[in-house]
């Protein structure tokens, strides 16, 4: 089990895509018509064999646009975890009686979207391929697409009032995992951070650690791109730390 993918929210698409791709030398590899039943338009770019996607509204009245309303602006958005067992997720969420806004049950892709106003924070997808190399939202020939200095997904870091509450909460529906004492839940090569809420903008993700090639290289293109915000590379609302 291991974060597969990561994903922003943004008013606008486009730039901050273009930003994300200047900086890390990333290639969009889809962009998903499906995601228009949402009310959105995307775009998926390989890390590795991870993913990053950028979602934004392009119609009124979407759960993405009342959450940029909701945090004040982009930000990080949803969090989709590779399963090993599909069948035993669901088991844990039913037993926990937490709510789905979206389910889909393929031969070779399930996925369902846990309610964020009971997990908190994100918006956590809990998704299943066959073969697990494979990963149907990013197009069929998303590997040719792979490119730059990033190898993959590290972790993610979660903003909360109560970090340990929802800690608590992740870990129940997550099942077989393990915690550190730095509110930290350890996948099998991932991780998910809980830390308090400070800068006012209230629960959510704040910070995605990446895996890669070359930091002090990249650091110095976000210095000179004017991404860097406190010592932090930021972009979309979005701290991004490399590992």
């Amino acid at each position: 089990m291991d974060i597969r993918q990561i994903v922003m929210v943004s008013g606008l698409r486009d730039p901050i895509v273009n930003d994300l791709c200047e900086l890390f030398n990333f290639e969009v590899a889809f962009n998903d018509p499906g995601v228009a039943h949402f009310g959105l338009e995307n775009a998926v770019i390989p890390i590795g064999t991870d993913f990053l996607e950028v979602v934004s509204p392009v119609e009124e009245n979407t759960t993405a646009g009342r959450y940029l309303n909701k945090r004040g602006g982009d930000g990080g958005y949803m969090i989709i975890i590779q399963v090993d067992k599909f069948e035993d997720s669901q088991k844990l969420v039913n037993e926990y009686n937490i709510k789905t806004v979206w389910e889909t049950d393929l031969p070779k892709a399930k996925a369902m979207h846990l309610h964020p106003k009971q997990m908190g924070g994100a918006i956590l997808s809990l998704d299943w391929m066959e073969p697990k190399e494979s990963w149907k939202w990013a197009g069929p020939n998303w590997e040719k697409n792979i490119s730059g200095p990033i190898k993959g997904i590290d972790g993610v870091e979660i903003q909360s009032d109560d970090p340990e509450l929802m800690l608590n909460t992740w870990l129940r529906v997550l099942g077989d995992v393990e915690r550190d004492h730095e509110n930290k839940i350890l996948l099998d090569n991932t991780w998910i951070k809980f830390s308090q809420a400070t800068d006012g903008r209230g629960p959510g993700i704040s910070a995605f650690s990446l895996k890669a090639e070359n930091s002090n290289e990249i650091i110095e293109r976000a210095q000179n791109l004017g991404f860097m915000v406190d010592d932090k590379i930021t972009i979309g609302g979005v701290k991004f730390y490399l590992k």
